[in-house]
């Protein structure tokens, strides 16, 4: 995808450091990354935009929505993502005029004002970093709480190790965080009233301008200024004081940490009150800032300073909450719900069974299509720009591929295993360059489920035996997937029933085609909550139904719904049905 991170930054903030962050590693994924802001200083890989979101005048408002709009339209933006009240409310106008995505990481308590109730502008979703944040969004600003998600600062805990405690003469107290606002008022009452100079060897690592201020402790406190080895300056205290993040990467390399910061105070976190600090961002975060008891806070220290180390599994709670790739696969999940639910749009998965040359080979049953009108389906997805997909190209699980910027996919499924689908249908995809996913049943030679329907008896058509199938896999185009032995509704079978057709038909088209199936089709499209848990247990990575599911296809990995081919769907019927919001307008009626 083509996303766009903006930031409103003056300095270094934690919101900085979380977007260029997560950035970076939705950069490693393959997504194009750009940013705006006024200055930004952490390293970044994609384009910078320099925009000066903190001049608020009306003038320059309207300035930054038209530079915006500039951006989102030359730069193909598929999804906006702000990170600041500024910035936000600038993107929020944009995007609603140019119909972009957008979400907002909210990383502070926000203002409460009349016109902020009644315009949040933080988009299609807000991302507040912890359950403090949510929580007075939807209190105090009216947000409402299906429009939020709690979305933690990601953090590349591999480059946070546990470390040994360090051999100082003199216990090294370092405090990190901005000089300046509430951060910098903590920082001057923690120095003034709380840190004895004579028995510690404090240190301020900060980003910020030094204020007149703190010129009455410039010969006893060291003012280390910003550093880019965050490991190395932590590994060397004896005990750390922040917030946010920076109590979080403290903890991963196992150092005693004191989370205080612009709200309360948490005290040495431990595994008894961690989960208090995750809810409140570390301290940064609360009911109303800067309501904190600093008589107590010498007394924590002392405790601290008692312990080499903390609890080992103390930090492992921060790795298992705060592991990048783990906050960045919800990033990934959250932009497909705000893109597919706001452009009501979704790659279309469609669904053909055989194919017939003349008159001769209809049936009963809606499941054929002449190869002719099938020739001029593929025709049109050509002339519509379709390239495909299959299960295989997803092994990977990144879903969001298929909103690939410039891209427009469709995935081709065909069920049973029809002798046609290798006489009459490969050619065809061939003739096209298209893929298609074909599922086939194994324990059958013809389609006896539909011939010996008591009801609405179909004609009998052969399916493939192995050397048809496997002569099918050989193709680049294709890919064989799984469809039970005897093709039976999976909902009305014991759970022993339902794993032996399964697991049979998955061993014997294994054997067949001499690898790993990926995909599974359950027949009818029927099948309950032990289907999907046999299809996930024995190794497949996608199932998929066929009316039912939800309507985004990363949803629900295991239940992929799908839009199904009839003998009567012409060239206009297949137009209608894979232009993206079939279902979504199906789905209304």
């Amino acid at each position: 995808m083509n996303i766009l991170m903006a930031l409103s930054q003056l300095e270094v903030t934690g919101a900085e450091v979380y977007a260029t962050t997560v950035g970076n590693e939705l950069t490693a994924r393959g997504h194009n990354v750009f940013y705006v802001s006024d200055t930004l200083t952490k390293p970044h890989k994609g384009p910078f935009f320099s925009l000066r979101f903190n001049k608020r005048s009306v003038p320059r408002r309207f300035w930054h929505v038209g530079y915006l709009i500039y951006l989102i339209k030359k730069h193909n933006i598929q999804l906006v993502h702000a990170h600041s009240r500024a910035s936000s409310w600038s993107c929020h106008v944009a995007c609603k005029l140019t119909g972009t995505p957008m979400v907002t990481t909210v990383h502070g308590r926000q203002p409460v004002h009349a016109s902020r109730k009644k315009f949040h502008a933080m988009g299609d979703k807000a991302l507040p970093v912890c359950e403090a944040i949510r929580d007075q969004l939807h209190s105090d600003l009216d947000v409402p709480l299906e429009q939020m998600e709690v979305s933690r600062n990601g953090i590349e805990t591999d480059q946070f190790q546990w470390v040994a405690a360090p051999d100082n003469s003199k216990p090294v107290i370092t405090i990190v965080g901005r000089l300046t606002g509430p951060k910098g008022d903590l920082c001057y009452r923690l120095l003034d009233e709380c840190l004895d100079s004579d028995k510690y060897d404090i240190r301020v690592v900060t980003g910020s301008k030094f204020e007149s201020r703190f010129e009455k402790f410039t010969s006893t406190v060291n003012f280390v200024g910003y550093t880019n080895d965050v490991p190395k300056m932590l590994s060397e205290a004896d005990l750390v004081i922040g917030a946010g993040r920076v109590a979080m990467e403290s903890l991963l390399c196992g150092r005693p940490t004191l989370a205080i910061g612009e709200a309360k105070c948490i005290g040495i976190v431990d595994d008894s009150n961690v989960s208090e600090a995750m809810a409140s961002n570390f301290g940064d975060i609360g009911p109303k800032d800067l309501d904190i008891d600093f008589s107590g806070i010498a007394s924590m220290v002392e405790s601290g300073l008692n312990s080499a180390h903390c609890n080992e599994s103390t930090s492992q709670t921060i790795r298992d909450h705060y592991a990048l790739a783990n906050i960045v696969d919800q990033v990934e999940c959250i932009y497909q719900d705000v893109y597919i639910d706001t452009l009501r749009r979704e790659m279309p998965v469609i669904m053909y069974h055989r194919f017939i040359k003349d008159d001769s080979g209809k049936g009963v049953h809606g499941t054929y299509l002449h190869i002719d009108m099938f020739d001029k389906h593929m025709a049109l997805l050509k002339k519509m720009g379709f390239e495909t997909l299959t299960f295989e190209d997803l092994q990977d699980g990144r879903l969001i591929r298929r909103l690939d910027a410039g891209k427009r996919y469709i995935m081709i499924t065909v069920d049973d295993g029809y002798v046609d689908n290798l006489e009459l249908m490969l050619p065809v995809l061939e003739k096209y360059g298209f893929k298609a996913v074909v599922y086939v049943v194994t324990g059958e030679s013809f389609n006896r489920w539909d011939v010996e329907n008591p009801d609405n008896p179909e004609k009998s058509v052969p399916l493939m035996n192995a050397d048809q199938v496997r002569l099918l896999s050989q193709s680049e185009l294709i890919e064989i997937g799984g469809h039970t032995l005897s093709h039976p509704k999976l909902n009305t079978l014991s759970d022993a029933q339902q794993r032996h057709e399964i697991i049979e038909n998955k061993a014997a088209l294994e054997a067949t085609i001499g690898k790993p199936l990926t995909s599974f089709a359950y027949p009818f499209g029927e099948h309950n909550q032990a289907s999907k848990d046999i299809a996930k247990e024995v190794g497949y990575q996608y199932a998929v139904a066929t009316n039912s599911g939800p309507l985004q296809f990363h949803k629900d990995p295991y239940q992929i719904r799908r839009i199904a081919i009839f003998p009567k769907t012409d060239v206009f019927g297949l137009w209608r049905k894979v232009r993206g919001n079939y279902l979504f307008r199906k789905a209304k009626k």
